[in-house]
C-alpha cells in the first residue's frame, strides 16, 4: 500500500502511537497502528462506523470479568 494513502489524526503528531486509516480495494476500510504498520485490519465502512459509534456510546468501557 502506498505509504500517501494512510491518513491519520491531527492529534497524533505528538504521539508515537496512532491509528492510520486508508481505503482498500471493493470499498473496504483499512486500518493499521503506527507502531505495526505490517499488520492491517479491513472493514466496511458501515462496520467501522457501527465500532466508532458504540466505543463513543461507553459500549466497551467494561467487559465482563472470565
Amino acid at each position: 500500500m502506498n505509504p500517501a494513502s494512510w491518513r491519520q489524526s491531527s492529534y497524533c503528531q505528538e504521539s508515537a502511537s496512532c491509528v492510520n486509516v486508508a481505503e482498500g480495494e471493493h470499498n473496504t476500510i483499512l486500518l493499521r497502528e503506527s507502531e505495526h504498520p505490517e499488520a492491517i485490519l479491513s472493514t466496511t465502512r458501515t462496520r467501522l462506523r457501527a465500532f466508532i459509534l458504540a466505543a463513543k456510546a461507553g459500549r466497551f468501557d467494561h467487559f465482563p470479568e472470565s
